[in-house]
C-alpha cells in the first residue's frame, strides 16, 4: 500500500509576522481616511491628504520589495534545514 505524500506544515515565525506586517501596513495606513483628511501642513503647495498618498505609493514600493526579500530569506533559511538544494 502506497503512503501518502508528506505535506509541509504551514509554520508561523517572526519572520513571516514581518512580511505580513510589510504587506498589510499600506493598506491600513491608506484605509484610515479620517488620518489624513486634511489640507494642513502643504508640502510646496500641495495639500496633506495629496502628498500622504502619494509618499505611500513609495512607502509601499519599498516594503514590498523588503517583503519578498525576507520572504526569499525564509525560503532558502527552510530548504537548507529540509536539506534542499539551495540556490
Amino acid at each position: 500500500m502506497p503512503t501518502a505524500p508528506k505535506r509541509e506544515s504551514t509554520v508561523v515565525t517572526p519572520l513571516r509576522v514581518a512580511i505580513g506586517l510589510c504587506l498589510a501596513a499600506p493598506y491600513v495606513a491608506i484605509l484610515w481616511v479620517g488620518s489624513y483628511s486634511a489640507v494642513d501642513p502643504t508640502f510646496i503647495g500641495i495639500p496633506f491628504f495629496y502628498w500622504y498618498q502619494m509618499l505611500w505609493v513609495l512607502i509601499s514600493t519599498a516594503l514590498t520589495m523588503l517583503a519578498y526579500k525576507l520572504w526569499q530569506h525564509d525560503q532558502r533559511s527552510r530548504r537548507g534545514v529540509q536539506g534542499g538544494a539551495v540556490k
